[in-house]
Formats: C-alpha cells, sequence, structure tokens
C-alpha cells in the first residue's frame, strides 16, 4: 500500500491494492462453495423412512433428477412431463462424460422425488436411464428420527 505525504496534515492513501485483494478473494470463495444445494428444487419435499442414511462419499460424477408432485421431471433446470423426455438432456451427460475420458457408468444418478410421487414414474426414471447406459443410481429421503 502507498502512502503519499502532502505536508504535516495530509495522507493519501491508495487503496487499489486492498480493493483489487477483495476481489480476488471473492472469486476464491465463490470457486470453493458448495453447490450440492443449488441442484435441489424446493418444490420437492423428500419422502422419510427409518433406513435412510446419509452417503459415505459425494459422489464423482452426479446427476441429479427430481421429481415434484404432480409428476412432472425437472432436470437441469427444466421441467419435462415424462420420463422419455430427458434422453436428450442424458445424452448430452453422455457426451460430456466422454469428453472427460469417463464412462457412463462411472455416473450416479441421484433420484429426488416428491414424497407423494407414484414409485411407478419413478422406475419408469431408472429405466430410462438405464437404456441410456447409466448404471449407478441413488434415491434420495430423510432420515426419520426416532426419539
Amino acid at each position: 500500500m502507498k502512502i503519499n505525504a502532502r505536508g504535516p496534515g495530509f495522507v493519501e492513501i491508495d487503496y487499489t491494492p486492498m480493493i483489487d485483494m477483495t476481489f480476488q478473494l471473492i472469486a476464491f470463495f465463490m470457486i470453493l462453495i458448495n453447490f450440492s444445494d443449488a441442484e435441489q428444487d424446493q418444490r420437492v419435499q423428500l419422502p422419510s423412512s427409518a433406513l435412510a442414511k446419509p452417503p459415505e462419499a459425494a459422489a464423482e460424477t452426479p446427476i441429479t433428477i427430481q421429481m415434484i408432485r404432480g409428476g412432472q421431471i425437472v432436470m437441469s433446470g427444466q421441467l419435462f412431463a415424462d420420463a422419455q423426455a430427458i434422453k436428450p438432456l442424458l445424452n448430452n451427460e453422455k457426451y460430456v462424460l466422454g469428453l472427460r475420458n469417463q464412462k457412463v457408468a462411472d455416473a450416479t444418478i441421484i433420484i429426488r422425488a416428491h414424497k407423494e410421487a407414484k414409485t411407478g414414474l419413478v422406475q419408469s426414471i431408472i429405466q430410462v436411464c438405464q437404456e441410456m447406459g447409466f448404471e449407478k443410481f441413488t434415491l434420495r429421503a430423510k432420515v426419520e428420527h426416532s426419539y
């Protein structure tokens, strides 16, 4: 920080380096922020289960698919009427995995379904994903606490 003194009572401080460092810190923390909650749609209320447990480790290549109460599917911020409609997005995911030299079978499909969604619709999502070559699935639920 550069300080210029002009006479006995006036001191001028150069704030440019301090402002520059502040912006660098903001950029650094924006990169490190955890975006796991960003993929969660607030319209999805997860079912409770006594058998639910948190994952031991985070999935390396997660792909989140959500189902809201009416059975519509939310993927990548887009709303779809049925499971067949997500095939183009799954193709995009396969393409991106190929660019990263990763196998489709290594990706984990995370399904967050509303507690009132029909299980048959969840099964249709899994079936479509399997047709596209995905093999790993995780179903999300809230942990039911017994006191």
